[in-house]
Order: structure tokens, then sequence, then C-alpha cells
């Protein structure tokens, strides 16, 4: 209980330096603060209809804006910690990524920690205060829509964290104010412990449950909405995670999906294409992006959406933004696609459509892992005006094929829907001796996966899921690849703690490895 005492003590100081114990004794924000009142623990944080709507936007911003966390990070950790990419610039912050040499000290992970927290704590405002608000305006199925939204979101922040850190601190309430008499009430507020992994995965369940009854139905013109839909999703990806695997609700939330209009776009290019100055071009510095060429389609559940006058940044970060054809291309890119990876999409005897649409190869100044003269680029976000899918229809309906090869073991049904994804793809059905083999066709469905969703998050996460990580990351033929630092095991399916957030907290764990 040292460091309690101590902490108690530099708490109690504060308190009694302070003006007034009215007021807010911390000398800096922090996430579990955030919306609690300054003179009244009890009274009400939203004071109305408008503080509402701007909270549930302040949300809806958060998730859009902060791209380094959910986005530029997450596909580092996904595709250049797995087998999909290089780190493409090398730092202090990419390359342990590439090498398997995280560590506590990487600022990258400690920026997606507190972005993570402060959404969680943006949330935690508007669920725990809506329904006090004081104004007959805002309808009681408002506020429960509101709230549903809410919840979505929480879930949405956290199945992210649980499947990077695993044991994350649980907080689904607002942190009242510190005062001189209550200082040892409050500690846990504000230095909250680890929750295990299992009891994080149900809060999940539970936020994605009630939050469905109640969040809106999906606007086909506008998936950038919090819809009962996004909630499918996430619990359809929620029950194939070891700690809740149910596959035949995997199954049951695939369907439901279905049955509410998403399938396939029939053009795999929509998905991610351009629309030109002159279509009869290719993109050049005289030859701009104006637009994507489809957002909201039918297989896109849930997006971040950009256009001319909110664009988005992260594009630059990859390759050549094609709507600013030469910005920000003096330098190094982030997740170069990998020999290994582009080895995969040339396996076929036929030509894979999306292979076109995940890479590109230009001239650049740089030869890190290609020659300058011919180097590969991540080719998915390609203009700021691009929405970024966080969550389509395809993955979801590939998980339903994992459902039925590891819980129903229906081979047939598997491989019909693997099918699927390669017939838009251009290759040709599965032959019948991978269909007839339970382990030959769950190789093929996780090359598909891999292909499909190459770029967007997944890899990593698929491997993690199947407890893959040490037999395909140490076994890994890739010359480009630097030599790892640390052989993979069972503590890398989880990243350390940030440091610094547990030298702020001692409440917490560093992870086993790190």
């Amino acid at each position: 209980m040292k460091h309690k005492n101590i902490l108690l003590a530099g708490i109690a100081a504060l308190v009694v330096a302070s003006c007034s114990l009215d007021y807010e004794p911390l000398d800096r924000y922090t996430d579990l603060t955030e919306g609690s009142s300054q003179n009244d623990t009890s009274s009400v944080a939203l004071k109305d209809k408008k503080a509402v709507l701007d909270q549930m936007q302040s949300i809806n911003y958060k998730w859009r804006d902060g791209q380094e966390a959910w986005y530029l990070d997450k596909l580092l950790l996904s595709e250049s910690h797995s087998d999909n990419a290089y780190a493409g610039s090398p730092s202090a912050e990419t390359t342990p990524f590439e090498v398997n040499s995280i560590e506590g000290s990487n600022s990258n992970l400690y920026r997606d920690w507190n972005v993570y927290m402060t959404n969680v704590a943006a949330a935690n405002i508007l669920i725990q205060n809506i329904d006090a608000v004081p104004d007959p305006s805002l309808t009681s199925a408002e506020r429960a829509t509101y709230k549903a939204e809410a919840k979505i979101f929480r879930a949405m922040v956290y199945f992210d964290m649980v499947r990077i850190w695993g044991n994350v601190p649980l907080i689904t309430t607002v942190a009242g104010d510190i005062t001189a008499e209550n200082i040892e009430e409050m500690y846990p507020a504000y230095f909250p412990p680890q929750t295990d992994e299992l009891t994080v995965y149900q809060q999940i369940e539970k936020d994605l449950l009630e939050g469905v009854a109640d969040a809106p139905a999906t606007d086909p013109a506008n998936k950038a909405v919090l819809s009962k839909d996004v909630g499918y999703a996430i619990l359809a990806k929620l029950y194939a995670e070891k700690p809740l695997r149910d596959y035949e609700k995997v199954i049951q939330y695939a369907d439901q999906l279905a049955a509410d209009g998403y399938k396939l776009e029939p053009n795999y290019g929509d998905l991610f294409g351009v629309v030109l100055e002159d279509p009869s071009k290719p993109a050049s510095a005289d030859n701009k992006a104006l637009a994507p060429t489809l957002r909201n389609s039918v297989e896109s559940i849930y997006e971040a959406q950009f256009d001319a006058s909110v664009g988005a940044w992260a594009p630059w970060m990859f390759g050549r933004t094609l709507d600013n054809y030469n910005y920000y291309f003096e330098w190094s890119k982030w997740i170069t696609p990998s020999r290994n990876l582009v080895k995969a999409f040339n396996s076929e005897e036929k030509t894979d459509l999306r292979y076109a649409e995940s890479v590109v190869w230009y001239s650049c100044g740089w030869n890190i892992y290609y020659p300058k003269d011919n180097y590969a680029f991540m080719y998915k976000d390609r203009s700021a005006y691009n929405s970024i899918i966080k969550y389509r229809y395809a993955d979801i309906l590939l998980l339903k094929a994992e459902a039925l090869i590891l819980g129903r073991g229906d081979l047939s049904s598997a491989a019909a829907i693997v099918n699927q994804t390669r017939a838009r793809a251009g290759l040709d059905p599965l032959p019948a001796s991978v269909v007839s083999d339970k382990d030959r066709l769950l190789a093929a469905y996780l090359k598909e996966r891999r292909l499909e969703l190459a770029f967007e998050g997944q890899r990593w996460f698929d491997l993690t899921r199947l407890n893959l990580v040490e037999q395909v990351m140490n076994n890994l033929k890739d010359e480009g690849r630097p030599e790892l630092v640390y052989p993979y095991d069972a503590n890398s399916y989880r990243l350390p703690i940030p440091q610094n957030v547990i030298d702020q907290n001692p409440n917490l764990v560093q992870n086993p490895g790190y």
C-alpha cells in the first residue's frame, strides 16, 4: 500500500493547496475526470438538448478525426506486425512492430491508449448523464437513441483495446470531484486497476446488446452513423474471439446483416477508387482525384467520411494522395507492402483483381525495402476524399465461413462463401480437393481473408484469434523483412501497457513478457 499512500498524500496536498475544495484539484486534464462537475458531483453535466447533440457530435468527430490511433497505428500493428507489410518509415516507434521488439516506452502506444481512454470518457459522459438532462424538448426516444449510439461507440473502443492489450481498466462511469473528505472513496476512480479480459468482453457484449435495441436503423445514404448494423457487425466479430467464442452467434449476426440488405459490392475497386478529372487517363500531378468512386456502398457498414471541406490527412502517410499528387512525397511512407503479400496475391493462375486495388508501384526518392525506381505502396487509402471503412460486410461474411468450418463443420457452405469473394476478385472456385479437407479449406479461408482485407486492420487479429502468431511469423519467408529481434511467443499476443500510463497509475500491471 506504500504507493497508494504516497499518491493519496499527493492528492490531499493538492486539495489543501487549492483555493476552494469545490473546484477540481488535479493540475491537468484526465480522461477520467472529463465531465465531472466543479461544484456538485450529483449535478447534471449535460444541461440541455444542445449539449447532448454537441456531445454526440464530439463522439463522432473523435472517431473520424482521431486517425492516429484507430487507423494509422492500428494499421502499423495489424499489417506491419504481421506478414502483410514492412514498417515503411524506419524509426524508434515503427521498426519495433516490424522486428518484434515493442516495449512499453513506445510513444505510439502511449498516444493510442490516451485516445482510446478519452473516447471511452466521452461515451461515459453521455451514457451516464443523458437521462437527467432537464430539457423537455429532448424526448425519451431521443434519449434512448443517443444512449444506444454511445454504448455501441464505447463497445467499439473497448473491442479494439482488449484485443491489443488484454486486461485494461474498465471504466463505465464519470469520476466525481475529489475533496478532503472523499479521497479514499474516489481513489479507485482516478487510478483504476485493470479488469480481466473476460469481464471486458462481457461488458462489450452488454453494451452492444443494449445498444442495438434502441440504435437507429441503417440509413443507406449515410454509413457514418452508429446504427443497429454497426452493433450487429461488432457482435459478429466479438463472438469469433476466444473469450466469448460462439460460432452460432457469429452466423446469426452475419445473417442479420444480410437480411438488412448488406451484400458484396459487384466491383471491388469501387470500394477504394476515385473519380479523376480525366477518367480516360491515369492519375498524375495534372490529373487529380475529385471524389471517391463510391460512398455508402451496400457493403460498407460503418465508415469515416471526408470531402473537400474536411479531407483525411492519413493517405499521405501511405503513398501518393491522388487529390494532390506530389503532396508530402519526399519522405518514406508507412505500411510498405511486403514481398510475401505480393507473392500471395500472385499465387493464383488468374490475376487477382484485388491486387491492383491494394498495392501500387511508384518511383520515389528512397530505397529502404525496394529499389527506388519501382517501389511498393499501400493503395487502398489513396485520396483525402476517400471514406475509411472500419467495418464492411466482406469481413463479416468471411467470419461466417470461419464459423461454418470450425463451428458447424459445414465445409461446403463455407467454401461457397469463400468462392463469392474469389469470384469478385476474378479467381476460380476452390478445387474439390480443398473443399473436402478441413485443414486445407481453413488455410484457403485464411489466405482469402488476408487478400480480401489487406491493409484494413485485420491480419494481426486474425492470427491472434486463431493462435497462429508463432506458426506464421516465426516461419515467415520474406527476404525484404529485417531479422526479428525476438521470436514470437505466447506473450506476443498482447502488446505492452504504455510505461507512462503505469507510471501514472501504479495499480496497473505490465503484460507478461515486457
